[in-house]
């Protein structure tokens, strides 16, 4: 089984600590059986957590027998990182372990130097800081996550989430990680990136939220939904509709459609055998060639690629073993706005 193991020091965020906690540790699997083993491992046996301490099972020993290492964000980065810790995570690099940050997480990978040289981010507010501390790391404050492959690292707050959901998917395939995201009352992806939280909009009066609609758009993908479409089935002008959107996902309504219409493309091609042309149909493409021209475009593999790569075995897993490799192209690619 997959050992994600979460690391807590004193001063840590207690919602970054919470997200890796419960979305690993929900996890199932298509025969009922639990995806990760969760092992929250910290620099102490008692943890202080502002309002609440927090005692542990594991130490950072068992850091050597993980898969994967969570680095949640900390309430004060000027804090200095354990050096026992930064060796432990250098070691468990060296060996191929997974290592993400969520939050000003970053600040603790960045001091082991691993992240020199990559693309990295971290909450808005403090990207600015890390990259004066850190000048050899190229620090993106727009965008949600960035994946380097065997390093990643998370914006700020649920951010988090969409970095956990990003590494259930690369593991176990979008259906594993759809069901995940169901249970955190979260989509599988979300467009935009931090810039859209920057300045935040005033709060969707009551009845105003997109959920329904979103829902509803899901379900009739296969249908050819236009914007006066969405416009009358929301019972708003297309103006207000377009300003909803952009406050509540981050994105307009047509790159949201496309993005589902990908998601939902990539699910068939896990799970079925259908054709590609079928695929392209099902979700409501046009034509196979418009189909392969967004696959390319939101995953950055073509459909063929995606399948070879996730196609999903009898036992729910990979055709290739224990967990999917990323598609062509995906290792070093960050997950930007569109």
């Amino acid at each position: 089984m997959h050992t994600v193991a979460i690391v807590a020091l004193d001063g840590v965020v207690p919602f970054d600590l919470a997200i890796p906690t419960e979305v690993f540790g929900r996890v199932r699997l298509p025969d009922g059986r639990a995806g990760y083993e969760v092992r929250v491992c910290g620099v102490t046996p008692e943890i202080h957590a502002g309002a609440f301490r927090v005692k542990t099972r594991y130490g950072l020993g068992a850091l050597a027998r993980a898969d994967t290492l969570l680095l949640p964000g900390t309430t004060d980065v000027s804090s200095p990182v354990p050096p026992r810790l930064v060796r432990a995570l250098r070691a468990a690099s060296r060996r191929g372990a997974r290592i993400a940050s969520i939050c000003s997480g970053a600040f603790i990978l960045a001091e082991t130097g691993l992240l020199d040289g990559l693309r990295a981010t971290t909450h808005w507010l403090a990207a600015e800081e890390l990259a004066r501390r850190h000048p050899r790391i190229q620090v993106d404050p727009n965008v949600l996550y960035v994946d380097n492959g065997q390093l990643l690292t998370s914006a700020g707050a649920a951010a988090g989430m969409d970095l956990c959901l990003h590494l259930v998917r690369r593991d176990y395939g979008a259906a594993v990680a759809a069901d995940a995201a169901r249970l955190s009352v979260m989509p599988l992806e979300r467009d935009g990136g931090q810039s859209q939280f920057i300045t935040h909009a005033p709060p969707a009066p009551e009845g105003a939220s997109l959920e329904p609609l979103l829902r509803w758009m899901e379900d009739h993908l296969h249908r050819p939904l236009t914007l006066p479409a969405l416009a009358r089935k929301a019972a708003m002008s297309e103006r207000t509709l377009s300003r909803r959107f952009r406050e509540q996902t981050g994105t307009t309504p047509l790159q949201w459609l496309l993005r589902a219409r990908v998601r939902r493309a990539q699910h068939l091609l896990e799970t079925t055998g259908q054709s590609v042309e079928a695929v392209a149909e099902e979700v409501g493409f046009g034509s196979t060639t418009t189909f392969r021209e967004h696959f390319q475009r939101f995953v950055t593999t073509s459909p063929l690629a995606y399948r070879r790569a996730f196609r999903r075995g009898p036992d729910g897993l990979s055709a290739g073993g224990r967990s999917a490799p990323p598609p062509p192209g995906a290792p070093r690619r960050m997950r930007a706005a569109s």
